[in-house]
């Protein structure tokens, strides 16, 4: 099967349904341990200040970082912390599907004054996980998460809740997820093994640091561990911060 094919397959199964929670369906896997394991090392990355806001984003659409961002919500909560993971691909959005909550007012009600904030924040039936999903798609995106709206949401969240997870659209498609990273205390870029050209990456990691946004590391998905050697672990692991990988699909 041609790899255009595969990666549109996924696309549209996540938009339809929302993404894998393993971590949900099946905590004593392989899979939601190395979640529990890249939370860990997020954790510990912080030495002056801890991680309190988080960007998940990745290089091109379809590549598992709303997969990520949705399992690392609800292990970093069933670590007994107050988390809320907030949909802001105001594009594509999976988080309400994901977690089967409503999506008539959600992140992008709130930035155009058309929801407040007790409107926009749900309960997920994961002990201490809320959500802000994405809301009604709007015209301008970029405009809206680029307000001084998002910096006073950011502000009254950090009071409330103990990390902030962003979904993030893809950094080379739109300038969106550029604009959340530099006011996140930290991004995480997802990888797909074999999926991920070398050269996106590249470009990918460029536009952060154009933002000055303070990149964690790299997760890579798909993970294939004899396949590891020699294809990005070296570059990225050792430039980037982390190298992480996740065995998952989707």
């Amino acid at each position: 099967m041609p790899l255009f094919r595969k990666k549109r397959k996924v696309d549209n199964e996540s938009l339809k349904h929302g993404v894998s929670l393993v971590s949900v369906t099946d905590p004593s896997s392989v899979v939601a341990e190395q979640f529990r394991t890249i939370r860990t090392n997020i954790q510990f990355s912080a030495v002056d200040k801890k991680i309190q806001s988080l960007v998940v984003t990745s290089a091109e659409p379809s590549e598992g970082k709303s997969t990520v961002s949705s399992n690392l919500a609800v292990v970093w909560a069933k670590q007994n912390e107050k988390v809320l993971l907030i949909d802001a691909d105001l594009r594509l959005p999976t988080a309400h599907r994901t977690f089967n909550l409503l999506n008539a007012a959600g992140l992008s009600s709130y930035l155009s004054n058309n929801a407040v904030y007790e409107e926009i924040i749900q309960e997920t039936e994961v002990p201490n996980l809320s959500v802000i999903s994405s809301g009604p798609i709007p015209p301008n995106p970029a405009e809206l998460l680029n307000s001084r709206h998002i910096n006073t949401l950011i502000e009254r969240l950090e009071d409330e809740y103990d990390i902030i997870i962003f979904d993030a659209p893809p950094i080379n498609t739109v300038t969106d997820a550029q604009l959340l990273a530099s006011k996140a205390d930290g991004v995480i870029l997802v990888v797909p093994q074999g999926i991920a050209e070398k050269g996106s990456v590249t470009h990918a990691v460029e536009q952060l640091n154009k933002v000055h946004a303070k990149v964690l590391g790299t997760v890579m998905n798909r993970f294939k561990a004899d396949k590891a050697p020699g294809y990005y672990g070296g570059y990225y692991g050792g430039n980037y911060g982390g190298y992480y990988g996740v065995d998952d699909k989707k």
